[in-house]
Parts: C-alpha cells; structure tokens; sequence
C-alpha cells in the first residue's frame, strides 16, 4: 500500500511540475509578444505585427491546455488546501497571461492602421519604453512564482503605479499633440488607445503578482494599492477587447 500511495503522490508531483512548467511558457511567449508588438509599433513594421497577431493562437491554445489540465487533477486529485492554492492560482495566472496576449495583438492591429500617418513626435518610442516596464514586471512576476518570493511579488504590485504615471504623462502629451495640429487627432487616438492597452496589461501582471502572494501566504495582500489612472474616461470607452 505504502509503494502505491508513494506511486500516487510522486504522479501528482509529475502533474504539479507540468503545469507549472507549462504556466512558465505562456508567460515566456507573452513577454515576447508585449516587446514585439511595442517594435513593430516603434519600427512600423508590419511583418513583425502580424507575427504577433498570429502568436496569440498559440497564447490561446495553452490557457485551454492549462485549465483542461488544471481541472483534470482537481476532480482526480482531491489536492490538499495547499496543492490545490498552486492549482488555482496557475488557472488565475493563466487568464490573466491570455489577456496580455490579447492586448498584445490589439496593439499590433492598430500597427498596421498607423503605418499609413506620419509619425507623431516620439510617442511610438516612449511607448516602447511603457511596454518594457511593463514585461520586465512580468519577469519578475514569473521569477517570484517560482522561488514563491513574496517581497519580489509585491515589488512588482508597486510598480503598477509607474506604469500608470507613464500612461498619464502620455495621455497629456497626445492632448498637446492634438491642439497644436488637429491632423494628429486620428493617430493620437490611435497611440492613446495603445497606451491604454500597455497600462491594462500592468493591471493584469499586478493581478498574476497577486497570486503569488495568495500561493506564498494563502492571502492576497493586505492592501489594495490606489490606482492612479484618471484618464480611462476622459476620451470614451475603453475597446481593449479582440474587436479593439
């Protein structure tokens, strides 16, 4: 009995490291199509968007893989309360990464409609530097999920907030672009809804962050932090959806 019960519990392991493993490379594939899509955009170049936009795919399909996995050892399993926190937090982590991904790909549709306008000051370059806070976040999210490092968690939770200052002072320069030449109204409402795009996906690693923290301590943290976006209604909706 005892080689069977060791039989079980050594499978179950095998399952947990698969998940995890599979968890760690759809954040891999995500944190590439965050830094490809804000190039394409800074570079106009069109190939490497559609690069993007057909990764989500692949995006997609391994959320699908990981929650059919997920649910599997759930009803087989009956993991104790701490097995079954990695389960659910691989399943929230794995939403979260799908909807990087989709934001990704917002961007790169919006590449191939502002590569027919001309260039608006340096905004593509500053949202490039966006979007690299925004993946080196989610770096650092996926190496404290693994080391389960609460501090280096909760690092990246307080960083949202640069990403949010980052995404204000833009919104500001778009307005200044906008008044001084009503030609760049169009573009800049492009580029602002990128923007927006690139300040959601620091709301979704601060969520994956989260996680972490639950799995580390079995709470989320103590404290909601304060978000410090005012603009999200300033110019309409926000479409930040696959139909964006």
């Amino acid at each position: 009995m005892n080689d069977l019960n060791n039989h079980i519990v050594s499978a179950f392991d095998r399952e947990l490291e698969g998940i995890q493993a599979q968890i760690m490379k759809m954040g891999g594939l995500v944190e590439a199509s965050i830094m490809e899509a804000a190039a394409s955009l800074e570079t106009r170049d069109i190939e490497l968007a559609e690069k993007v936009r057909a990764g989500d795919k692949v995006i997609d399909d391994l959320e699908d893989v990981l929650n059919e996995e997920a649910a599997r050892v759930i009803a087989l399993r009956s993991p104790t309360a701490t097995d079954l926190r990695v389960v659910l937090s691989v399943m929230r982590m794995s939403a979260n990464l799908e909807r990087i991904g989709d934001l990704s790909k917002n961007i790169a549709k919006r590449t191939g409609v502002l590569v027919q306008m001309p260039p608006v000051g340096d905004t593509s370059t500053s949202l490039r530097r966006m979007a690299r806070e925004v993946e080196l976040m989610l770096k650092d999210a996926l190496d404290a999920y693994i080391q389960r490092d609460e501090a280096l968690a909760l690092d990246v939770i307080a960083r949202d907030e640069d990403v949010d200052k980052m995404h204000n002072t833009m919104f500001r320069e778009f307005l200044t672009f906008m008044l001084e030449d009503p030609s760049n109204i169009t573009a800049c409402m492009h580029l602002h809804f990128i923007a927006k795009n690139i300040e959601r996906m620091g709301d979704h690693v601060t969520s994956i962050a989260e996680q972490v923290v639950f799995l580390a301590t079995g709470s989320k943290p103590d404290e909601a932090r304060l978000k410090k976006d005012k603009t999200s209604t300033t110019l309409g909706p926000q479409h930040t959806g696959n139909g964006a």
